[in-house]
């Protein structure tokens, strides 16, 4: 059960067809650098759809960041970074916030895109006025890449597990003390004032039927127990993959050698002429099967008079090491989606 006061408003970012098509290329240098034992998050921040506003400080300085389950840490900009990312960007300053306490270890994370290096600090974190958290998180001095001047995140809140947190710190659900029910919602909606998050636990309100849940198999991102894919050529053997449910990844992706039997065949025309005739095609977790309708799996763009469209389910090659399919928000908009912390679960919910 959750009050209304844990709800969580998301901002919604329309991407365009050529975000989309990028983030192929990133999942490809991600996946190689986690092979090598870099737990990076397998994506590219400029193309995350939502974000959701934070409060640091005892002054409540406010920034935009992506709640991400396919990370770990929480870093913003500092007011010490002259970066030109930084520039454009909200910033964080310590000088104004009484509860600020000071760390200074390194915090560094390389992407595929980029990095960002500053130190440690900690102060107080507010979700929502209920739900706060005395972390300690990344405050960032220096930037590189692209992806951080064009993106309109100021950083990011990982809500993966504690075991891939750079500097072994703890994650906001794991430092937050204000909650026993350590577990939260997506609510992810094509429209902007629909999306929203709910922390502690769902929103009742909405009546939503429970279709099953699922036990993480891996506690690094929320990793579930993938049995197969189904399209329109039959089953693909998943065998030895796990599925991560990412909220920071707007499709879905996996190897070549997984996708393209399940999609062989599919064709989104880019004009969208005849998507809506296009076949289902299933994801099974555990015993469950989930359906994504061609509503669901192609993604459409509009801008002026003319929409495009692309499949939402994207194949790369990636290393034989890497066994993962990351299950993005071309999944978890039709099956709102719940993580909990308690017992390590991952719940998926009927619209």
């Amino acid at each position: 059960m959750v009050a209304s006061a844990g709800k969580i408003p998301l901002v919604h970012n329309p991407l365009k067809i050529s975000d989309y098509e990028s983030q192929k290329e990133h999942l490809i240098r991600r996946s190689e650098r986690f092979v090598a034992g870099e737990h990076v998050p397998i994506k590219d921040y400029m193309n995350t759809q939502y974000f959701v506003n934070i409060k640091l400080g005892s002054n409540e300085q406010e920034f935009t960041v992506v709640p991400d389950t396919g990370s770990s840490n929480l870093w913003v900009y500092s007011s010490k970074c002259h970066s030109v990312a930084c520039l454009t960007h909200t910033k964080y300053n310590a000088k104004k916030s009484d509860s600020y306490e000071e760390d200074g270890q390194d915090f560094d994370i390389t992407y595929g895109s980029g990095s960002v290096k500053g130190f440690v600090s900690k102060d107080i974190c507010k979700l929502t006025d209920d739900v706060t958290a005395k972390m300690s998180f990344g405050e960032i001095q220096k930037v590189k890449g692209a992806t951080f001047l064009v993106s309109q995140m100021d950083g990011i809140i990982g809500l993966a597990f504690d075991q891939i947190s750079v500097d072994t710190l703890p994650t906001f659900m794991s430092a937050t003390t204000d909650i026993e029910d350590k577990s939260f919602t997506f609510y992810l909606k094509d429209k902007a004032e629909e999306s929203y998050m709910t922390i502690p636990g769902v929103d009742t309100d909405l009546g939503l039927e429970e279709i099953a849940t699922h036990k993480v198999i891996e506690e690094t991102y929320w990793n579930l127990n993938f049995t197969k894919m189904t399209g329109p050529n039959g089953d693909v053997d998943v065998t030895g993959y796990k599925a991560a449910i990412d909220s920071g990844t707007s499709l879905i992706m996996g190897p070549n050698s997984l996708i393209q039997p399940l999609t062989e065949g599919i064709t989104v025309a880019k004009d969208c002429a005849g998507v809506d005739d296009l076949p289902n095609i299933t994801f099974t977790f555990d015993s469950t099967d989930y359906v994504l309708t061609p509503a669901d799996y192609v993604l459409k763009e509009t801008a002026g008079k003319q929409t495009q469209c692309i499949m939402g389910i994207m194949g790369a090659d990636l290393p034989d090491d890497f066994k993962y399919v990351i299950v993005g928000d071309v999944f978890m908009r039709p099956y709102p989606t719940k993580f909990n912390k308690n017992d390590s679960t991952v719940t998926f919910f009927k619209q």
